[in-house]
């Protein structure tokens, strides 16, 4: 399904400086309800936490309070929550045991799950990805995405975030046969976005990663936690917020090419906190790097995987 026009999108913003704020839990709450996250008792919810790596992981993936934050009202709601990602390299719940993940959802009875079941998803450039059925068979998606620097396509968000959904490594095949052109490989990110229109959008923008990324850099103070139904328009509010143009951000360009509801900023709506109340002083972009994953580290990572499927 492809969302296409020039309709104003809502993004609601909420001003929270720190993950440990005694305001979070609230704030989390009021933003999915006005974005009319409300799902009914017993609608199974799929949160797609970032999970990108083990390394540096405190601040490159989605922060543990803002999920478990995020899961409480669900949870609240009546909802079946499943916590899933699929990291490139390694099970989901390594990589969030190193992020901070596992202790605060523990307690509310959670766990994080791998992504699994790949199903073909036919690309407009040609050729199939492997998206996970786990996502696809949920009655809603809430992606909880870490807004960061990232050395491939400038920034990582929303839309980025939900390439999680690609199984395993698959996302670094991908990468491989397709880095050679950030047309291809943007055209592929979008596919997969508009694969899973049943998202809404949760993004922790309250220290995001900066100076090198998707991993290896560090937080800045920026104090947002967002909301929208669009990934795009989350997307493009906090490339606004940021300084940011579209001629410097792929999937940006991708956006605005498509027509997508939500890719100016100036269609989108801010019911709560307003853009103006946020400065990007000091934020620093990451060095450009190739697109593609180095194909020793692709094997690498598919031998682990195996070694540990047959001690199982």
């Amino acid at each position: 399904m492809t969302y296409h026009g020039s309709m104003t999108t809502s993004v609601a913003i909420a001003r929270i400086q720190e993950y440990e704020s005694t305001l979070l839990d609230s704030a989390t709450a009021l933003l999915l309800e006005e974005i009319g996250f409300t799902p009914s008792p017993g609608e199974r919810i799929l949160v797609k936490p970032n999970l990108v790596s083990g390394t540096n992981a405190r601040h490159c993936c989605s922060n543990g309070l803002v999920v478990k934050a995020a899961c409480a009202y669900l949870l609240d709601c009546g909802a079946h929550v499943t916590v899933a990602d699929s990291p490139g390299y390694g099970p989901a719940s390594q990589v969030a045991r190193k992020a901070g993940l596992t202790e605060p959802l523990g307690k509310l009875g959670l766990s994080v799950q791998t992504l699994k079941r790949a199903t073909p998803l036919e690309l407009t450039g040609g050729g199939t990805i492997g998206i996970s059925q786990d996502a696809l068979e949920a009655d809603r998606i809430l992606n909880i995405p870490k807004l960061k620097v990232h050395c491939q396509m400038t920034m990582s968000g929303a839309v980025k975030n939900l390439f999680g959904c690609v199984v395993g490594f698959r996302k670094a095949v991908a990468h491989n046969r397709l880095g050679h052109s950030h047309d291809v490989f943007r055209s592929m990110l979008m596919d997969v976005y508009e694969a899973l229109p049943h998202a809404s959008h949760l993004m922790d923008a309250i220290h995001p990663l900066h100076k090198d990324g998707p991993i290896n850099g560090e937080p800045y103070e920026l104090g947002m936690l967002t909301a929208s139904s669009s990934g795009i328009a989350i997307d493009t509010a906090a490339y606004h917020i940021l300084g940011l143009q579209p001629d410097q951000i792929p999937l940006w360009q991708e956006a605005i090419s498509r027509d997508m509801d939500g890719a100016t900023a100036e269609s989108i709506r801010y019911p709560l906190e307003q853009p103006e109340l946020f400065t990007h002083d000091g934020f620093i972009l990451s060095e450009e790097r190739p697109l593609d994953f180095h194909i020793m580290r692709i094997l690498k990572g598919r031998v682990r995987s195996l070694l540990k499927y047959f001690k199982k």
